[in-house]
């Protein structure tokens, strides 16, 4: 058997052909798609790229296993403590591992690793490639590598490749001589209005229309086409032709690969693929720019399409489904074992695949502790976003959006319909609850974030941040950080 996983950072769902997108960003994708199965509600439950890897890879959300932030103690994953044997559990049990107990030979080309210190990921793999930029690659680094070795290891049998792409992450980085697929063609959803990008322009927080370097609006000479600020509502436009830019560039590096399979006979039966992300992206969501620091529906939906033998093409699953329940499918499918006492917190979905019973849960929830704190459950067509910090935007506390008819969160219903805040509050209760009753530790590690200061990419950024708010005519959200952040600014004084 054979099997490529295309593990594309910040791939947003709704922007692929085949979750409905009006742009032809990922023919290639689709057309796999039309040969396997695509999941619409498919979730990333702890975001974003370290946490959502973390559940991947060992099926536990960032509640069992420790990591839901990039900075601190909820950065590394808990260790087993005692009961440690020769190796830890997390290792023998992780998602890599099952491939090589089933007898595949498992290739990683992914620089992910180094980037996060996140060693754990490397367990179960034979080879490793490591581009060595720690994310500063672009696909046409990472390609060549692959058909490299597929070229040196034809004859071989039985093999697992996990391709990861990093081009939708910021910066957009498509190379400087491939010239935009999309300047000269409209938005298919053109939402922001010349009023809402005036409110951008006033916008309080990082990572916004003022400051697309998270806080500041520096450029760098390394990816020239990534700008530093968006002026103009055009540039808006622009900023999300750079990221529908990049997305079909991995589109295109993917179709090279797939390629050189058919040319050399093995997409075939025999031949799996499993396409997916870590998560998505605010694209003007909130304000905010090329970042997926929220725990919303554009940055936690991420796509999963599954072309695997026996299973009928061109079917989509609609139930509700997260990246925690790959591993435990993939253990089905496989035949493979549990190594000693380990519970996956996620569900096989089997079934379902092969064409079986849904199995989809009612709701999924969602977590963010990098930029923000915030804790979200997705229900019926809802979102419900619980913020405990904000990350320095001027958030509410709670807020819940109808995603059918306002897929891009504008409208807070909180105070119009109180009982959806209330039923949202009450699931995410009871799912903080049974998740702690079956932990082996007494902390949620969102707390453990914010007893440590707060989320990584805000600790110590409030001073200076204050002075750019100054210096670029925002200053009237001084008071309002003030009064919703008191306590931080009241340490720094």
């Amino acid at each position: 058997m054979k099997v490529i996983l295309f593990d594309i950072d910040t791939l947003r769902a709704d922007h692929m052909g085949c979750y409905g997108y009006g742009r032809n960003t990922t023919p290639v994708m689709d057309g796999i798609a039309k040969d396997g199965v695509c999941f619409d509600r498919y979730y990333c439950p702890n975001a974003p790229c370290l946490p959502s890897r973390a559940s991947m890879v060992t099926g536990l959300y960032g509640i069992h296993n420790g990591i839901v932030g990039h900075g601190g103690t909820a950065a590394d994953l808990r260790l087993q403590g005692e009961s440690r044997s020769f190796t830890d559990l997390v290792s023998e049990n992780g998602l890599f591992m099952q491939f090589k107990r089933a007898g595949l030979h498992t290739v990683s080309f992914s620089s992910f690793a180094e980037r996060h210190s996140a060693w754990w990921f490397l367990s179960g793999l034979d080879e490793y490639y490591n581009p060595g930029l720690r994310g500063g690659e672009s696909a046409d680094m990472v390609t060549p590598a692959v058909l490299n070795w597929l070229e040196r290891n034809r004859e071989m049998e039985d093999w697992f490749l996990h391709v990861h792409y990093w081009d939708p992450h910021t910066p957009y980085r498509t190379p400087e001589g491939i010239k935009s697929r999309f300047q000269d063609e409209p938005l298919p959803d053109d939402w922001i209005t010349d009023e809402i990008f005036e409110e951008h322009l006033r916008h309080i927080g990082p990572h916004g229309a003022n400051e697309i370097n998270m806080w500041n609006d520096e450029t760098f000479s390394r990816w020239p086409k990534h700008p530093g600020s968006l002026k103009t509502r055009g540039d808006a436009k622009h900023f999300i032709d750079l990221y529908d830019d990049s997305v079909r560039f991995t589109d295109d590096n993917i179709g090279l690969i797939v390629a050189w399979l058919k040319e050399h006979g093995l997409y075939g039966d025999d031949l799996a693929i499993i396409i997916t992300a870590d998560h998505g992206e605010d694209l003007g969501e909130f304000g905010v720019y090329g970042e997926h620091g929220m725990a919303d529906e554009p940055v936690c939906h991420i796509p999963l399409i599954i072309k695997w033998p026996g299973t009928e093409g061109g079917r989509r699953i609609k139930g509700f489904y997260d990246n925690t329940d790959l591993l435990p499918t993939v253990k089905e499918l496989l035949g493979t074992e549990t190594f000693g006492d380990y519970r996956y917190d996620g569900v096989s979905f089997k079934e379902p695949l092969l064409g079986g019973k849904e199995c989809g849960r009612s709701a999924a929830v969602l977590t963010q502790c990098a930029h923000v704190c915030q804790r979200s459950v997705r229900f019926d067509h809802y979102i419900y976003i619980r913020t405990i910090h904000g990350g320095y935007h001027l958030l509410p506390e709670e807020m819940v959006f109808d995603l059918d008819c306002d897929p891009h969160q504008l409208h807070n219903l909180a105070e119009e319909q109180p009982e959806l805040c209330g039923r949202g509050a009450r699931m995410l209760l009871e799912w903080t609850e049974r998740m702690m009753k079956q932990s082996d530790s007494d902390r949620d590690p969102m707390w453990t974030v914010m007893r440590e200061g707060g989320p990584e990419h805000c600790r110590g950024r409030l001073e200076a941040y204050e002075k750019r708010l100054e210096e670029t005519g925002r200053a009237y959200g001084i008071p309002l950080l003030k009064e919703q952040y008191r306590e931080e600014f009241r340490g720094q004084e």
